[in-house]
């Protein structure tokens, strides 16, 4: 099952009222499995950067302002993305921003059908806890050491772990009682190498007639075992 983790960086909380998206970050994941494969953009927002944004993320209005806008690199960002559910962390907001985006030049958005947002996942198996992509991580033995500001791409590399993590961690596609498992292979490069290893299930266990009559054999020399007592009559 192909997903896309993604994360965005903006200029403020409402693309109605005239804030833009500034930096998208997608992660490919195969079966839970991080492919290597990514998609990274800055966008010129042809607006001023607010000062309390750019000290969230670090992006100044000089550093975008030789960017790409959105509309050159959509048809990229769509063919990466596909048709696969897109996986965030408060994902309303980030689904808010890139539909909005894409309606301002003229695309379909992404149906909201599409969405998982872990931060709803959090809540249902952490109630009451901290929920920031932070705060989980460090619940989770995630390292986010190298996370000074907040970053799109590294943002979604981070959340790629925790939801693996959120939805039963990497063992999630191995299952009892099937004939077959298979479990992806892959190897994070620029061009990632993605292959299938079968994996035959846990086979039934039984003894042997050779085995049940050692065992008879055994037991027969036994000095009134507890188990006897009281079978007589």
């Amino acid at each position: 099952m192909r997903e896309i983790v993604f994360d965005t960086e903006t200029t403020g909380l409402n693309p109605a009222t005239g804030d833009r998206l500034v930096e998208i970050g997608c992660v490919e994941l195969v079966n839970r499995v991080e492919t290597g494969r990514a998609f990274h953009c800055y966008f010129n927002p042809q607006r001023p950067m607010p000062f309390e944004a750019e000290q969230v993320h670090g992006l100044s209005e000089r550093f975008l302002s030789d960017k790409p806008l959105f509309a050159d690199k959509v048809e990229e960002l769509l063919e990466f993305i596909g048709d696969a559910p897109l996986v965030a962390h408060n994902a309303s907001f980030d689904f808010g921003f890139l539909n909005w985006e894409l309606g301002a030049c003229g695309r379909s958005i992404v149906h909201l059908g599409r969405m998982v947002d872990t931060l709803q996942i959090a809540r249902k198996i952490h109630p009451g806890a901290k929920h920031s992509l932070d705060a989980l991580c460090s619940r989770y033995g995630i390292d986010r050491s190298h996370r000074v500001k907040h970053g799109a791409l590294l943002d979604a590399q981070l959340l790629a772990q925790l939801y693996v993590e959120l939805t039963g961690g990497r063992q999630i596609g191995l299952s009892i009682g099937e004939a077959i498992v298979e479990e992806v292979i892959v190897v994070a490069s620029p061009r990632a190498v993605v292959a299938s290893r079968t994996i035959r299930a846990i086979r039934p266990h039984f003894a042997s007639e050779e085995e049940l009559e050692r065992h008879r054999a055994f037991v027969e020399k036994l000095d009134a075992p507890l188990w006897l007592e009281g079978a007589a009559g």
